[in-house]
């Protein structure tokens, strides 16, 4: 909670990403006019998806900070995997376009012209992506923000395009083989392609409610052990996340003979220790008596039930 306290909140850098695709479309497109390099221009084109991608995340995450409602009693915290989601499609149309124009440079040759102009416009345009990244990855973590975390891998990914799209421009100054230019403007592409896909994967699982991630489940498995107690054990523990939140339900087994204050009085007990080990958690406990078994049906537990008992 203190780490989310002292990075920028998502919808900060989320308008600061829009401000910075900006800048590197402009930057990037005068470096293709500059020279006519098909790689700078598959430069370009990226920095296109980072402004599409910036502006759907902005809106997605304003609707999953909206409070619960009726309609949606768990809140809206989903709404930015569908952000991960249509940034990763966009990047999939990105590298198709940008094959086309590989494609075609290498069918129909063009030389390069004004080189280094345009690659210190290019080397500049990534600096301001790199360093927006590096501060959207750590809110990202921080605020464990689906759509942070999904516009500034795109933005590393542009990064490293750009460094490739540089050393190919250089390589065809220096050797003058034309080809070099589009047939790494197809490299590139195949990278993107590689980049869409991964999020789009990424969001799906998302939206089919996985489980928390393996730290969260090692806590929250190190302080049931702690809190176990003679006649009192966990099992049928079961998590996952939604956006932002997550999510734990479980049985509580406690003697029989146990006066109903009692019982909730350690199971508030158990629900303060699980909030501190993972914070943020949404626990709901059912008690139960010791000598009672309860089934679940159709679902999976996270956590080994012979372990937990």
């Amino acid at each position: 909670m203190l780490a989310a306290a002292r990075t920028p909140a998502p919808e900060t850098l989320l308008r600061a990403s829009v401000a910075v695709a900006l800048a590197t479309i402009a930057l990037k497109t005068l470096a293709w006019w500059l020279t006519s390099s098909v790689g700078l221009l598959s430069d370009a084109m990226e920095s296109l998806v980072n402004l599409a991608g910036a502006l759907f995340g902005l809106l997605m995450v304003r609707i999953a900070s909206q409070p619960a409602d009726p309609e949606h009693p768990y809140g809206h915290h989903k709404a930015e995997y569908f952000s991960s989601g249509f940034e990763g499609l966009l990047i999939l149309v990105a590298a198709l376009a940008i094959l086309w124009a590989a494609v075609g440079r290498l069918l129909a040759p063009r030389p390069l012209e004004q080189i280094g102009l345009g690659m210190a416009l290019s080397v500049l345009s990534s600096a301001l992506n790199g360093a927006l990244a590096w501060a959207m990855l750590r809110s990202a973590r921080a605020h464990r923000s689906m759509a942070l975390e999904g516009g500034a891998r795109h933005l590393l990914t542009d990064v490293w395009t750009s460094a490739g799209v540089l050393a190919g421009v250089a390589l065809v100054a220096a050797t003058g083989w034309g080809w070099l230019d589009p047939v790494i403007a197809v490299a590139v592409a195949l990278n993107i392609l590689r980049e869409g896909a991964r999020l789009v994967w990424k969001s799906a699982q998302g939206l089919m409610d996985q489980r928390v991630d393996s730290a969260s489940l090692a806590a929250i498995e190190q302080t049931l052990e702690g809190l176990r107690r003679p006649g009192i054990r966990f099992d049928h523990v079961i998590t996952r996340r939604s956006g932002r939140r997550r999510f734990l339900d479980m049985h509580m087994h406690v003697p029989g003979s146990w006066t109903l204050q009692r019982a909730a009085a350690q199971r508030a007990r158990v629900e303060e220790g699980l909030r501190a080990a993972v914070p943020g958690l949404h626990a709901t406990i059912q008690l139960l008596p010791t000598d009672v078994e309860a089934q679940l049906t159709g679902q999976d537990e996270d956590l080994d039930e012979g372990s937990a008992a």
